[in-house]
């Protein structure tokens, strides 16, 4: 299986992601609190994490507007029950986000709920 995918047979959900659990993660993986976007891209989402990080002197977020969007983000991830594939991913992956360049995790939730999140 490709490293950007995750198993689709694994159990959905897990316990809650958080904000501070995402940043903390990002931090760890790439010692920077990148931004995080849900995207969808062709009938699929995707989480996308971006070349831009907090730590930048140009990033436009302040560390409390930076917070806030993980925190929606986090909550999002949970709403569509994939906080188990984030988490996972996040400490497996062994891509790393680059100027211009998105890393990306094809999201996969249950089948009954991914409709409530597509266009």
């Amino acid at each position: 299986m490709a490293p950007d995918r995750v198993d689709p047979h694994a159990p959905h959900g897990g316990a809650p992601l958080t904000g501070v659990e995402l940043q903390r993660a990002l931090r760890a993986r790439w010692q920077a609190s990148y931004d995080l976007q849900v995207v969808q891209r062709r009938r699929r989402l995707y989480l996308q994490v971006m070349w831009g990080h907090l730590e930048q002197q140009s990033f436009p977020l302040s560390a409390e507007a930076y917070a806030a969007r993980l925190e929606e983000v986090a909550a999002l991830l949970n709403v569509m029950g994939v906080a188990s594939q984030v988490r996972r991913w996040l400490t497996t992956t062994t891509g790393r986000p680059r100027l211009g360049r998105a890393l990306g995790l094809a999201l996969d939730p249950p089948p009954e709920r991914a409709g409530e999140f597509l266009l």
